[in-house]
């Protein structure tokens, strides 16, 4: 059957098929010449089944970071404007997670389990007093991540809660990044320079 009648015996809008096929959720058993999707009434009951087995996430994180120990306090102040603005919503049982560690650094314990968690469709929200308590660069990628694994992210951007020190911090390290790029590539080009020249005096004497 076509798109129209798959979504009409699964009681959804075509969009909602074509989101899902982009999520390798449900995926057309076959293509018309024409391009068109084919669906079997096996292949949606089965589909069916599966959707009614697996119950939809319910947790809720809110999320809080700071680059260095030192910063404990700007992590208090996170934690306590999180929990001011999760009150005010009525939201309940609200997972609260704390981490030091820089935004440039992806690799961070925490936010790789977060990641994972949200990869597997654990998780309902995710809340950020600012954009770059999650990264600092990148930001929209992981919001598109989540939300095509059902994960609704919800940001503050509270301004005063993203350390004026940390942007320095990352700053630095991004320049140091690139100066040792640059030295090393200086380095390359000196040796590549003294092996041409290496060559052409070999060839000169023979």
């Amino acid at each position: 059957m076509n798109i129209r009648r798959a979504a009409k015996l699964l009681g959804g809008p075509v969009k909602t098929l074509q989101r899902w096929e982009r999520e390798g959720r449900l995926i057309p058993v076959a293509r018309t010449g024409s391009n068109r999707r084919l669906y079997t009434k096996t292949q949606l009951r089965e589909f069916i089944g599966l959707r009614q087995a697996v119950s939809e996430p319910t947790r809720i994180v809110a999320y809080c970071r700071v680059s260095s120990a030192a910063q404990k306090p700007d992590l208090a102040n996170q934690r306590k404007v999180l929990e001011e603005f999760v009150a005010a919503k009525g939201l309940a049982n609200v997972e609260f997670i704390e981490e030091v560690g820089g935004g440039l650094n992806v690799k961070r314990k925490k936010f790789l389990k977060l990641m994972d968690e949200i990869g597997r469709r654990e998780m309902k929200t995710l809340i950020l007093a600012h954009r770059d308590r999650l990264t600092r660069f990148g930001f929209e990628w992981f919001e598109h991540y989540a939300k095509s694994h059902g994960c609704e992210v919800l940001v503050l951007n509270q301004e005063r809660l993203s350390p004026e020190q940390e942007v320095v911090q990352d700053l630095m390290t991004i320049v140091r990044c690139f100066s040792s790029r640059l030295y090393g590539l200086r380095n390359y080009r000196k040796d590549l320079k003294e092996a041409l020249k290496q060559d052409a005096d070999h060839d000169v004497s023979n």
